[in-house]
């Protein structure tokens, strides 16, 4: 009976060992990864990349900025899922032509899908045919000076974001990591999106 109790012991001790193990690689590793990343200016593979803005801003709360419907956005909200962020100042046609290629490029993720969110910062109040048309798309235009200075978190290369077309992306820690210009192909933000969130442990 002993020698069966000592056996059980290291069991459970090495099924502890692999345990700690396992929870080391799943978290701690990602970490090095992303700090690597950020560091020392790492980017996926390709040929065509988006710009990763160095260092990564992280995102103040969204304090007394709502959504369409009027409702107080969350203090979280960009720490729940990987951020797909379009800025205008009014939403018009070349607007409407990026929030459709932005649905594309959110349904291709396949089963990624949950873990990204696409958000409309606009001045445009009346978005009734957006929400329409995009169910799904969180758009956040009240008030309109808060909004404003939402938007400007999102300025690179000294560009007003409410006219760039940029694509921006937040990682769901919150940080303002990548752009993609207007003339970026669409297909090339998906691979650096899809590469990503392969390597990220979070969101």
């Amino acid at each position: 009976m002993q020698n069966e109790k000592q056996l059980t012991e290291l069991e459970m001790q090495s099924k502890g060992r692999k345990v700690f193990m396992l929870m080391v690689v799943f978290f701690v590793v990602p970490v090095i990864v992303v700090i690597l990343m950020y560091q020392f200016n790492w980017k996926p593979n390709g040929n065509s990349l988006g710009e990763l803005v160095n260092p990564p801003r992280l995102l103040n709360n969204p304090k007394e900025l709502t959504d369409e419907q009027g409702l107080l956005l969350s203090d979280q909200f960009w720490k729940t899922k990987w951020s797909i962020v379009y800025v205008a100042a009014e939403c018009k046609q070349a607007c409407l032509d990026n929030l459709h290629d932005l649905r594309q490029l959110h349904v291709s993720l396949y089963k990624d899908i949950e873990r990204a969110q696409r958000v409309l910062i606009t001045n445009t109040q009346d978005v009734a045919k957006i929400k329409h048309d995009y169910p799904d798309l969180i758009i956040i235009n009240k008030p309109e000076a808060k909004v404003s200075s939402l938007a400007q978190e999102f300025q690179v290369k000294a560009e007003n974001p409410m006219s760039t077309n940029r694509i921006y992306l937040v990682d769901s820690l919150g940080y303002f990591m990548m752009s993609y210009p207007a003339s970026f192909p669409l297909a090339d933000v998906r691979k650096d999106i899809t590469r990503l969130l392969r390597y990220s442990w979070a969101g």
